[in-house]
């Protein structure tokens, strides 16, 4: 990984955690190696966060107040009564978990603006909004069930510049920024203002791994009272050594490797179930394939004998009135042999529900 840097903006405040110095040390380094290993702008900061989830919520907590400030509105000294309204805008396709979290910070629906998607799940740019007073406009980088990456270069640019912040909800996707043959899905993402993701989800870390960034190092910590802390947990698990040891074993040519690797087992999955006559709902752009399997019921019993078979865990989910079977591949484990296994009991499986 690169040698460590002296941005002050990426240094956790080791004096004021003499209690774990050395922990605070890793968690420091383990941040500035994502902040350049995912190419975000210099001087963004980072923090460890419970989950994706909680990513989201501190980078949109961090987002309305700056927007509110903008508008000459001090949250943090006048709460939100009274303070001017904040348009959010996603795409149709948004996680729920973003949905709730703005919700929890008194953004309500009714504030929620919904642009159209095309049939990847894909925020449509002709469909933005015109953009007037506070605004927050949330883009994805890895549909949870499509992994399309949103038009970040003719999304962001135009938006920010009208003074609006741009969230990034990368989960999962985010990681493509770390591979070559990836990287060009994310192209444009770097232009937002606040990013989010699951080391968890890719890493291949315990859970409790989130990540937040925030390009304005001067925001994230302002979304506490908490003086000298990004966030309020102040109790909590040493987040960072898993993460810093993942990278430090694996380095940049071994994170591309595996996200590569899961991504072309990725493909294999939709081209062998495709080759026996599964139909195949997205375009295989990162490591999510969804497969209908006919009808709901049949996919019901398709994840039903996978899991009591014990030869994978796939999840059932819903695509623009769909019921498909989602089939993520996101393990260093995964080998192409298990690959082949597994399409092989799906095609079992499904021609027995017939």
């Amino acid at each position: 990984m690169p040698a460590q840097s002296s941005d002050p903006s990426l240094t956790v405040a080791l004096l004021e955690r003499l209690g774990t110095p050395g922990v605070s040390h890793l968690e420091a380094v383990a941040l500035r190696w994502l902040v350049e290993l995912l190419e975000l702008p210099t001087g963004t900061r980072a923090a460890f966060v419970p989950g994706a989830a909680a990513a989201n919520f501190a980078a949109l907590a961090a987002a309305r107040n700056a927007v509110l400030a903008r508008a000459g509105w001090d949250i943090e000294a006048d709460g939100l009564t009274g303070a001017p309204p904040v348009t959010v805008i996603t795409g149709h396709e948004v996680h729920s978990s973003l949905i709730a979290s703005l919700g929890l910070l008194g953004m309500g629906s009714a504030r929620i603006v919904r642009v159209s998607s095309d049939d990847q799940g894909r925020m449509r740019p002709s469909g933005l909004p015109l953009i007037a007073g506070p605004t927050i406009l949330c883009v994805q980088a890895g549909n949870v069930n499509s992994g399309s990456f949103d038009d970040f270069g003719a999304l962001i640019p135009r938006t920010r510049a009208l003074g609006a912040w741009v969230h990034v909800d990368g989960t999962f996707g985010l990681w493509a920024k770390a591979s070559p043959l990836l990287r060009p899905l994310t192209r444009g993402l770097e232009q937002a203002d606040s990013w989010a993701t699951d080391a968890y989800e890719w890493l291949n870390v315990p859970y409790d791994s989130g990540l937040v960034f925030v390009r304005d190092p001067n925001t994230l910590p302002a979304v506490t009272a908490v003086a000298g802390e990004n966030l309020p947990d102040l109790s909590r698990r040493a987040r960072g050594v898993e993460v810093w040891a993942a990278l430090r074993s694996l380095g940049q040519s071994g994170l591309a490797e595996l996200f590569e690797r899961n991504c072309r087992q990725a493909r294999r999955f939709a081209r062998d179930l495709r080759s026996a006559g599964q139909e195949i709902l997205n375009e295989v752009v990162l490591n999510r394939v969804m497969v209908p399997f006919g009808d709901a019921s049949r996919a019901r019993r398709v994840v039903t004998a996978l899991q009591k078979e014990g030869i994978d865990w796939c999840s059932m989910t819903d695509w623009r009135g769909r019921v498909a079977v989602r089939i993520s591949v996101p393990s260093w484990a995964m080998t192409d042999e298990d690959v082949e296994r597994s399409v092989a009991a799906m095609v079992r499986i499904a021609g027995a529900a017939t």
